[in-house]
């Protein structure tokens, strides 16, 4: 059974710098794509960043491109997001998620495990 455990939230003054970690039990870390999204409080679930299942390529979203870094450790089957330049509007729940070759989609709906979040508060 796929399981996803982000870690690594908190609360940090804009600015700052958060490192998100995901560790993945019950799969093969380097057969799979992984991708971060998150969701603010009354918005939809947005596309963060992702990393394909061969590292070869990684896709971000443009608010956190420049700022955001994605990259996986297959022998720790963990994949991180790193956090620099934190704004109030990066505040939201983050969530990890994985598909089986998965080649580094944008689409929550190409996903089919995911973590159960991790809170990030960014304040101003």
């Amino acid at each position: 059974q796929v399981q996803l455990v982000e870690s690594g939230g908190g609360l940090v003054q804009a600015g700052g710098s958060l490192r998100l970690s995901c560790a993945a039990s019950g799969l093969t870390l380097r057969w799979y794509g992984m991708g971060w999204f998150r969701q603010a409080p009354g918005k939809e679930r947005e596309f963060v960043a992702a990393i394909a299942w061969s590292g070869s390529s990684t896709n971000y979203a443009d608010s956190v491109k420049g700022r955001f870094t994605i990259s996986r450790d297959n022998v720790k089957n963990t994949v991180y997001l790193q956090m620099n330049s934190l704004r109030p509007e990066d505040t939201a729940v983050y969530y990890c998620a994985a598909v089986k070759f998965g080649s580094g989609s944008f689409r929550h709906n190409d996903y089919d495990s995911w973590g159960q979040g991790t809170q990030v508060t960014v304040s101003s």
